[in-house]
């Protein structure tokens, strides 16, 4: 039994071509035959069977909003993905060890390669049985991380985060300065890791503008 088989088994579902299952783990960096178009497919497959159940659910157009965004943010669907062990089994090209979008990119483009083997139905079965409708709020945002993304996909030399303690035994704080792009960017926080994310967003906001 391989990998792929293996990933059948936990998604619930046998393909009839194997080889939709195979391109939806596989990264551009890989190849030129890759899963950016599922991606997108699977974006919108995805988009239509969580409204689907939303509309059934919600009291009104704010709260299926809501539950909408949060059900589909990328920090969910890495969630799902990696439940799933979908980072394991992903075929990337060499060196590309660092591409977090990957994860959720994966879960996307199998919704995809479902829909176009098995039809809308599967689609949906699968969607349903792996989303979590029940969470409320959206998972904090890791802006070190999303940072750090940026800068990579620029080629540009990872943030030197420095910090201060500037509170009290009583009432800790700190403040975090991140210096990236002949930039300093600042943030406080309660700890010296809440700063530093303070700082990172900051920076973040700012060079998504300018990149």
């Amino acid at each position: 039994m391989d990998e792929f088989d293996e990933l059948e088994k936990r998604i619930g579902y046998k393909f009839r071509d194997r080889k939709l299952l195979e391109l939806s783990m596989t990264l551009s960096s890989a190849s030129e035959e890759n899963n950016q178009k599922l991606e997108c497919f699977g974006d919108s497959v995805l988009e239509l069977v969580v409204t689907e159940k939303l509309f059934s659910e919600c009291r009104d157009e704010k709260e299926m909003t809501v539950r909408r965004k949060v059900a589909v943010c990328d920090e969910s669907i890495a969630e799902i993905s990696k439940k799933l062990d979908l980072d394991d089994i992903l075929i990337r090209g060499k060196g590309d060890v660092n591409n977090k979008k990957a994860i959720p990119s994966a879960y996307e483009a199998l919704i995809a390669a479902i829909y176009l083997d098995g039809g809308l139905d599967e689609a949906r079965k699968f969607v349903l049985s792996t989303v979590n409708f029940d969470a409320k709020t959206e998972p904090a945002a890791d802006y070190k991380s999303k940072l750090q993304e940026l800068l990579q996909l620029h080629a540009i030399p990872l943030p030197v985060y420095t910090h201060e303690d500037v509170g009290t035994p009583q009432a800790p704080a700190f403040i975090a300065h991140a210096y990236v792009c002949r930039q300093t960017f600042t943030g406080r926080g309660p700890s010296v890791k809440a700063a530093e994310k303070d700082a990172a967003r900051a920076a973040l906001e700012k060079l998504e503008k300018d990149l």
